[in-house]
């Protein structure tokens, strides 16, 4: 039988997130220290949703333990792994390591410091409704539906439940306090979602201030 989504929420859900950190970047994890892919997940979910740890290192060493047979991933009754970059033969130790990397960070309370979002995964999980403004109105497909970028934002307020766009806006305040430059900023908007420039002659802070300004005007 196939897998339910209850029954992958409940075995997998956690260790698909920690896993999910790893899209795009490689499994670079020592013995010694957590690599960037997983340091992220731990400064987010540490500051976000903690308990949530103890489910990831649980699931991740039972799935290392007790390895699906090929039969059983064709006919889709278990998690299928990602594609981690590694041999078949080091997922295994692999997954324990992370697994022992969260059980020491719970253990010894060792916390990543706060900071600006480090992955994709990381910018995507800490902003997702900014995600989904940046990704649904200024897309490439922005030219052909508005043709302006207040037409835009008054679309995206028109058309989004209220407590949506408080939320968006909490995020818009969050991401300009971390105080990034104009080259950093541009980059973790485009990890978003924003595949057009801010109206001229904003910079992408001062056009994300505009947003504020605007969202909380309603």
């Amino acid at each position: 039988m196939a897998l339910t989504p209850l029954q992958h929420d409940r075995q997998y859900g956690e260790m698909d997130q920690v896993l999910r950190a790893y899209a795009g970047l490689p499994a670079d994890d020592t013995e010694e220290k957590p690599g960037e892919a997983l340091t992220a997940y731990l400064r987010h979910t540490w500051h976000t949703r903690p308990w949530a740890i103890g489910a990831a290192e649980t699931q991740l060493r039972e799935y290392a333990r007790n390895p699906p047979g090929p039969l059983r991933l064709r006919l889709g009754e278990v998690y299928p792994l990602p594609d981690t970059g590694l041999d078949n033969a080091a997922v295994q130790s692999w997954l324990l390591m992370v697994a022992g990397h969260l059980r020491r960070s719970l253990a010894e309370g060792d916390v990543p410091p706060p900071g600006a979002p480090r992955t994709p995964w990381e910018w995507q999980a800490r902003f997702p409704e900014l995600g989904q403004f940046l990704g649904g109105w200024f897309s490439q497909d922005f030219g052909a539906e508005f043709e302006e970028h207040e037409e835009a934002l008054r679309d995206y307020l028109d058309t989004s439940d209220r407590g949506l766009t408080a939320r968006m806006l909490g995020e818009v305040h969050e991401l300009l306090a971390l105080g990034l430059d104009e080259a950093d900023l541009s980059l973790g908007l485009a990890v978003l979602g924003l595949e057009v420039d801010p109206p001229a002659p904003y910079s992408h802070r001062a056009w994300l201030e505009m947003i504020a300004e605007d969202v909380a005007r309603g």
